[in-house]
């Protein structure tokens, strides 16, 4: 099955945090391949990367970086996929300059912003199979049974403590 989702991360260093991303694509059965690539050190192979995205089917591009964090930025400017940015901790400013150059883009290049660090990822790859699930019946089902499934776990918990 060719893969929907690419997963673009600026550095080795973030691939701890971007396999959050990785487990909840598994979960739903989503294909996906991930790469290294960086807007700053490798600026014509993430222009590379991105261009074929489309032509190779991938539907969704997530891209997650820390400090300046422009790689979502530079994909977005090079694509009209739907690129999901994942700002992520690693400068003394614990990802706030990461959260901020994701967000603060300007009209016209849109960037869906997560939550720094791996509740981010988590989420990067839920929105991903949201927009997968416009045109796919079979897992729109399975989003909502997850959705069921986590509300039944919060019912749950909620017992244990009265």
């Amino acid at each position: 099955m060719t893969a929907k989702v690419l997963i673009l991360m600026g550095s080795k260093s973030d691939a701890e945090v971007m396999a959050e991303t990785s487990r909840v694509l598994e979960k739903f059965g989503i294909p996906f391949s991930t790469t290294v690539t960086s807007a700053h050190r490798s600026p014509g192979r993430t222009r590379k990367l991105v261009r074929e995205a489309e032509v190779k089917g991938y539907s969704v591009i997530i891209a997650g970086a820390g400090m300046a964090a422009h790689l979502a930025g530079v994909v977005a400017a090079e694509t009209v996929l739907p690129v999901v940015g994942v700002p992520l901790a690693g400068s003394p400013l614990s990802g706030l300059d990461s959260l901020l150059s994701t967000a603060q883009m300007p009209g016209g290049v849109p960037v869906a912003t997560m939550a720094i660090g791996k509740a981010g990822a988590q989420n990067a790859a839920y929105l991903a199979a949201q927009i997968l699930a416009l045109s796919d019946a079979k897992l729109r089902r399975k989003i909502r049974e997850w959705r069921r499934e986590m509300a039944e776990g919060v019912a749950e918990t909620a017992k244990e403590i009265r």
